[in-house]
């Protein structure tokens, strides 16, 4: 498979650093070490590298965990 997408232009070791270093900006590095199966603290490193900001990420867990609450509420009151 890998040499499939290397003929195809596609280069591995890039594309799994450059998805690497998206999620580092946007996961807790707890969430990315465990997600990945990685170290915690190469996951660290990945989030300093990306300077990621994870309570965006909090804040949108924090907003789906309501809307799904309100969500049931609506479905209760029927």
């Amino acid at each position: 498979m890998g040499e499939r997408l290397c003929k195809l232009g596609i280069r591995l070791a890039e594309a799994r650093s450059t998805a690497l270093f998206q999620l580092a900006t946007e996961l807790p590095a707890a969430v990315l070490a465990r997600t990945l199966g990685l170290d915690i603290t190469v996951a660290v490193k990945w989030q300093r590298a990306a300077a990621g900001d994870w309570a965006v990420y909090a804040a949108e867990v924090s907003q789906r965990t309501t809307r799904h609450l309100q969500g049931e509420d609506v479905h209760a009151l029927r």
